[in-house]
């Protein structure tokens, strides 16, 4: 009978491979099996020994590799064979990374567990646009959102009017294809038209890009212009990068 292997859940961070932690390549060079993401940098898998099993599993908004159902019977079928596996997931696995329906689905097999957090995708959009994410001035809460639902629940679980009243610094994932009805439902909900917002797509990425908007000109965006993986952070400290810009300038000039 073999012996019962070990799954670990590691978080990639937002892409580029200086930013996974140091137990999560630790885990990676020390893997029979790498099941990985998308969204997790294939760089990664650098850190891996040539014996190393490398399986994809990426999914993207209409295109998946692989069903969730599947992965689950992958990671369970190496770990029965008494396998090192390791879940790469994009970001952190805890944070809309569906980490917890496989760490549950791990336990009721009795399969060995850990969890290896990622930096996630709103704290790294964060960093790539000059924004804190909390501000002793602006902001001392902060919202995760996903602007991308369980398609199979049959209504949205988000009061966005309620969030709209919060002096919070909303960070919302995979809302691309979104951002004009979700603008719409803040405003309509109370938040200012011209609440700053940082776009940031790709973050980390050598191809990211931030941009800066008003949330009523999240109105006019179309989806394309957007590219994904995208986050949105809505708040106040949006504002902060103008201002670093302008104390830097007054700095030089004297």
């Amino acid at each position: 009978m073999n012996r019962l292997g070990t799954v670990s859940l590691v978080g990639a961070g937002p892409g580029d491979p200086g930013l996974i932690t140091v137990r999560g390549r630790d885990r990676l060079a020390a893997a029979d099996v790498v099941i990985y993401d998308d969204l997790a940098g294939r760089a990664l898998l650098d850190f891996c020994r040539l014996e190393c099993e490398r399986i994809y599993v990426g999914k993207r908004c209409g295109q998946h590799a692989a069903a969730q159902e599947n992965i689950i019977q992958l990671l369970l079928e190496h770990a029965r064979a008494g396998r090192r596996v390791v879940r790469l997931k994009g970001g952190d696995p805890f944070i809309f990374g569906r980490g917890g329906e496989e760490r549950a689905e791990l336990a009721r097999a009795g399969v060995p567990c850990e969890v290896v957090p990622g930096v996630t995708a709103a704290a790294a959009a964060g960093a790539a646009a000059g924004v804190p994410l909390t501000h002793r001035e602006f902001s001392s809460a902060v919202v995760f959102l996903t602007g991308h639902e369980n398609p199979d629940k049959p209504e949205s679980s988000i009061d966005w009017a309620a969030y709209a009243r919060l002096r919070a610094t909303l960070c919302i994932y995979m809302g691309a294809r979104r951002l004009g009805g979700i603008a719409e439902q803040l405003m309509s909900g109370g938040m200012a038209f011209d609440t700053p917002v940082a776009l940031v797509s790709r973050a980390s990425w050598p191809d990211q890009r931030v941009e800066f908007f008003t949330l009523a000109e999240l109105l006019t965006l179309e989806s394309g212009e957007i590219a994904a993986p995208a986050l949105a952070i809505i708040g106040d400290v949006a504002r902060v990068p103008a201002r670093v810009a302008e104390l830097a300038a007054v700095a030089v000039e004297t």
